[in-house]
């Protein structure tokens, strides 16, 4: 078996050198950024996934300067109100907050809307919506109100804000 200093001695007489010499660079190599590439785009999938808004946040809305008029008397209304506690807003049938508000459960609320909504359009031919809420409630409740009404084809919809007392 070859020792060591063999070894050295056959790589000194076949370079023609010192065996500790380095070999030149090659400068012209180039950079693999494949890996760089990758970890922009999961830092990129992270913080789409991570910056998913919170719905129940409320939202405030830039106040409306310019509006169209609706008539009421063509319209189908919908109001909807603080509670004062909590638990879902109170929504009435109607303009304004007189009589019964409908049941909390936001399924029979929905079934409810849309059925005043139907009758009003097929009955009455109220081709409008108008939904009045007031304007500290969370805007997911307004537009869950809204998707109930706009469930019913070939109505327009129409949003109000009440100032609140």
């Amino acid at each position: 078996m070859p020792s060591v200093q063999d070894w050295k001695s056959q790589i000194t007489e076949e370079e023609g050198g010192s065996p500790l010499a380095r070999r030149p660079v090659d400068d012209s190599a180039e950079m693999d950024i494949t890996p760089m590439i990758d970890i922009t785009f999961l830092l990129l999938i992270f913080f789409l996934v991570a910056s998913i808004p919170d719905p129940n946040t409320a939202t405030d809305l830039a106040p409306a300067r310019n509006g169209k008029g609706v008539s009421p008397q063509t319209a189908t209304i919908i109001t909807v109100g603080e509670r004062g506690g909590p638990g879902p807003p109170l929504v009435y049938l109607g303009d304004g907050k007189s009589g019964t508000p409908l049941p909390d459960d936001p399924d029979l609320q929905e079934q409810q809307i849309r059925e005043a909504v139907e009758q009003g359009f097929y009955r009455k031919a109220k081709m409008t919506v108008i939904i009045k809420a007031e304007r500290n409630l969370p805007y997911k409740e307004v537009y869950r109100i809204e998707a109930a009404a706009n469930s019913v084809e070939g109505i327009k919809m129409y949003q109000a804000v009440l100032e609140s007392d």
